[in-house]
């Protein structure tokens, strides 16, 4: 359709901007020099420019991620300094997932009212008053009311982050760019560890209070960005905006051709043309009685929210230093410091699967993290069984060691697959129609589920034993992996609007297999000819 739409307008898109030195006849001298790229180091300025919204739109997840690791450590001591109860340490810890729902679902329409970088920003400031009222909070109800506060503010940044980055995204780095939320959960998980770790010697009053102050400090940058990033074209031509959206996409593009053409892209997905069938089409109207197109994006797109939570990566941040005190380590800070190598190996391997995700792409990725992923979870199970039942059989400091690699191989693998391929799929799978409420949905499984297994991880523990909620996890694991068999496409090097029409089609489902040329980057190019036995 943009084709045709160029050849009704003599060969010029609709949206080009007429310059009258393109009227002037090419002498001979210069026709043959022209290019239809930017030079190299204007492409690389707007490489670097994508990079930047990028990493400013991802801030969000670091509050996220460092609430997430500073609560495992700050429990402790509120629950020294307050005296609350095993059963309000599970509400305090799992009410902000919960809630964050709250913001995702609200975010989805605030984003297609005001914009997806003013939600970022709304979302900071409800952040900053609910961390500022938990950090001086003297009571366990005020605590509850800062750590709801931050909860819906979490939840705004969270679902509108993936999104922006996906909108201004070229097609090639998509998935490494809308990954960059995922790195600044790890990074803001390794960070609340640290934290824990660093204050920990402080008196129980004063400790967890500066512990969760601290978290403000990323919601202050996200303030700085928004005077820097610009507003996604997708949504500029949602609002009819054309010549602003033409404006960010000569920002991000390698060339004006490239501006054209993803410019008659958007069109054609936002449906301003007239020849689009489901324009007056309500959006959750479609997505709750979706068609068979929209029902196989909500399994994809949900499902894998579902599948990354109810695998129990939350419960194994969360309480790290109850399932390492259940190992046997003893003393608090020693129990801090296992945390901080958690986190670590943590970041670290987000980092591999940055590098990884466009080359090799999402599903081979995802193979490899769920399957590791319940091999680890089955070792930690066998490691706390061991510990209890197997008493004097082997050393107690095997058994340490066993559960500390186990929980490290198991956020290893989460990262390098289910972790940042969740924020890719659940944001390219829909079309931009549906993509803010559809991506809201998502994130509202996702955060529901989250927020079942951390306020019941502790009682469920008490009932089956912290190794039995293990082995529950491995079993849920198991069946990730058909999960990502069945319902997964392959989604690498396609643009928005191609994923769209796949999803529409049906193509690339029965199975999803895996392309030869995606594997064939697992294996070094000096040793593919090599004969086998």
């Amino acid at each position: 359709m943009a084709d045709a739409g160029a050849a009704a307008n003599g060969g010029r898109n609709k949206y080009a901007v007429l310059d009258r030195s393109e009227e002037r006849e090419p002498d001979a001298g210069t026709e043959g020099r022209r290019r239809p790229s930017a030079p190299e180091s204007e492409r690389r300025r707007r490489e670097r420019f994508v990079y930047a919204c990028a990493v400013f739109a991802s801030l969000n997840a670091i509050l996220l991620g460092y609430d997430v690791g500073v609560m495992s450590g700050a429990i402790i001591y509120i629950q020294k300094d307050l005296h609350i109860t095993e059963f309000q340490q599970e509400i305090l810890v799992g009410c902000l997932s919960v809630v964050s729902l709250l913001g995702s679902l609200s975010g989805g329409r605030t984003s297609d009212a005001i914009g997806r970088k003013w939600t970022m920003g709304l979302g900071a400031i409800v952040f900053q008053m609910g961390a500022a009222i938990m950090t001086f909070a003297p009571s366990f109800t005020v605590l509850m009311i800062g750590r709801l506060l931050a909860g819906v503010g979490i939840g705004f940044g969270a679902m509108v982050s993936g999104v922006y980055i996906a909108e201004i995204s070229p097609a090639g780095a998509r998935g490494t760019l809308t990954s960059l939320p995922e790195i600044c959960i790890n990074i803001g998980i390794l960070l609340g560890y640290v934290s824990n770790y660093a204050f920990s010697g402080l008196s129980e009053h004063i400790n967890w209070r500066i512990m969760l102050g601290v978290g403000i400090l990323p919601s202050v940058f996200i303030g700085f960005a928004l005077f820097v990033i610009p507003e996604s074209p997708r949504w500029l031509m949602m609002e009819k905006r054309v010549s602003e959206a033409r404006a960010v996409l000569l920002q991000i593009s390698e060339s004006e051709a490239e501006v054209e053409e993803r410019l008659a892209e958007i069109e054609e997905a936002a449906g301003l043309m007239k020849s689009m069938k489901s324009e007056d089409k309500e959006v959750w109207r479609e997505l709750l009685n979706p068609s068979p197109a929209v029902r196989r994006m909500l399994y994809a797109g949900c499902g894998i929210q579902l599948f990354q939570q109810i695998t129990g990566i939350d419960a194994t941040v969360y309480y790290s230093p109850t399932i390492f005190k259940d190992a046997g380590i003893k003393s608090d800070q020693e129990l801090l410091a296992a945390t901080v190598a958690v986190g670590f190996t943590k970041t670290v391997f987000i980092l591999v699967a940055i590098f990884l995700i466009d080359k090799v792409g999402r599903k081979p990725l995802l193979y490899v993290s769920t399957i590791g992923m319940t091999i680890c979870l089955f070792l930690l199970g066998v490691a706390l069984t061991m510990q209890k039942h197997a008493v004097g059989l082997m050393s107690p400091r095997v058994g340490i060691d066993l559960a500390i690699f186990a929980v490290c191989g198991s956020v290893a693998f989460f990262s390098i697959g289910m972790g940042p391929i969740c924020w890719v799929l659940s944001s390219e799978v829909f079309p931009l129609r549906l993509r803010a409420q559809g991506s809201a949905l998502g994130q509202v499984g996702g955060r529901v589920s989250s927020g079942l297994v951390s306020m019941s991880f502790l009682s469920m523990a008490r009932a089956i034993s912290v190794a039995g909620m293990f082995f529950v996890f491995a079993a849920i694991s198991t069946i990730s992996v058909l999960f990502v068999y069945f319902c997964v496409p392959e989604t690498k090097g396609k643009t928005l609007e191609q994923i769209e029409m796949m999803f529409e089609s049906g193509d690339e489902w029965g199975g999803g297999e895996i392309e030869l040329e995606d594997t064939q980057h697992l294996i070094p190019s000096n040793k593919m000819s090599l004969p086998l036995g």
